[in-house]
């Protein structure tokens, strides 16, 4: 932590609220608390366009003390709205580093507070639900704060999506090869398309409200859905392009908020998590195999499992260990299927990059 610093307040939707110092750019920023337990990967996390409009705890000890690289990021800047942290280190050890985590920060307006216990922060925030914080190194009156905070939106209802999808389509990979991927940017995550690419696909990623008559030009063998943030229910073109998706009959996997919009394509209603599953450990069964796999999961969002149990054309795939939430489908009748985590775990395990196999499998069998 630096020699000198502002004082800083986290306030919570509930009136608790903790003193801090600033880290970061000096401010106020508002958003959804949640929390992430892995303890390396941070810039990748920061950079995860799912966590946007999030305030996010690290619930790691000590967070920036490797500094920061320009190759370790998901997307173009940082998309949390602010970040919470025990300690929030300013030194570094990484000689590869280019810089420091407080600089980063700055650089990309990122209102931070350290010196909060972000382990009994955490407990309260399982123990609670999800809410929304306030995090200000500017307004030191807790009653001015709450005023402000009354103003943030729940994340319940929010369409963000199509605020962090690319504007403009772009391509990846090699223009010769045979498997042509259109994947639906309402979020992606770099490290998804460099699975799809390492695997010699040729991937064009399309904006978030594209039409289906527009991708169909790409002439593509499969279509991905991605990650991304908000509430999927909120997401009604979304909807509707995949259930036109569908009826083309190519592959299609999707992965976390892509899970979510096949299985509302599929009339699966999906739900607010109580604090949603976000870490590098989460243990998932494949229920196919049998074989449990580590996972890494970001996600508030759920799909509604007695809606998945009466739904003869789909199957359950995966199983979250820990609550026995769904974690995986396939629909019966269609050649796609969809997994709640993210396996391209960028940070996290690499258990679950099969998955990525058998894409590119039912793209070259049909």
């Amino acid at each position: 932590m630096p020699d000198t610093q502002h004082p800083a307040i986290l306030l919570l939707q509930d009136g608790l609220y903790a003193n801090g110092k600033a880290f970061g750019d000096i401010g106020t920023s508002a958003g959804e608390i949640c929390f992430n337990t892995g303890m390396t990967g941070y810039q990748e996390v920061f950079t995860d366009p799912s966590y946007f409009g999030q305030i996010l705890i690290m619930n790691s000890v000590h967070i920036g003390n490797y500094g920061v690289k320009d190759e370790d990021v998901e997307s173009d800047n940082v998309k949390i709205r602010g970040l919470i942290g025990r300690n929030l280190e300013e030194t570094y050890s990484r000689k590869q580093a280019r810089g420091s985590l407080e600089d980063y920060l700055k650089a990309n307006n990122i209102v931070s507070i350290e010196g909060v216990d972000t382990r009994a922060l955490v407990t309260h925030i399982r123990t609670k639900g999800a809410m929304n914080c306030i995090i200000s190194s500017e307004i030191t009156d807790v009653e001015k704060l709450k005023t402000e905070l009354m103003k943030v939106p729940d994340m319940a209802g929010l369409e963000l999506a199509s605020q962090v999808s690319t504007k403009e389509a772009y391509e990846m990979g090699d223009k010769k090869s045979s498997l042509r991927i259109a994947v639906m940017d309402y979020g992606v995550k770099q490290h998804i398309l460099h699975c799809m690419t390492d695997r010699g696909a040729y991937v064009k990623v399309f904006p978030a409200k594209t039409t289906l008559k527009e991708v169909k030009q790409f002439d593509p063998s499969g279509y991905f859905l991605s990650n991304g943030p908000g509430d999927p229910a909120a997401m009604d073109y979304a909807i509707t392009t995949v259930k036109e998706i569908l009826k083309e009959n190519r592959p299609l996997f999707g992965i976390c908020l892509g899970h979510q919009l096949l299985a509302l394509a599929n009339d699966i209603p999906t739900f607010k998590m109580h604090h949603g599953h976000r870490g590098l450990n989460h243990p998932v069964k494949n229920l196919m195999t049998g074989v449990c796999e580590i996972t890494t999961q970001n996600h508030g969002f759920g799909i509604d499992p007695e809606a998945v149990k009466k739904a003869k054309h789909i199957e359950i795939t995966h199983v979250n260990l820990n609550d026995q939430s769904i974690e995986g489908i396939r629909m019966k009748d269609k050649p796609a299927f969809s997994v709640q985590y993210h396996p391209e775990s960028t940070p996290g395990p690499h258990d679950s990059r099969y998955l990525f196999d058998e894409f590119i499998r039912m793209m070259n069998t049909i």
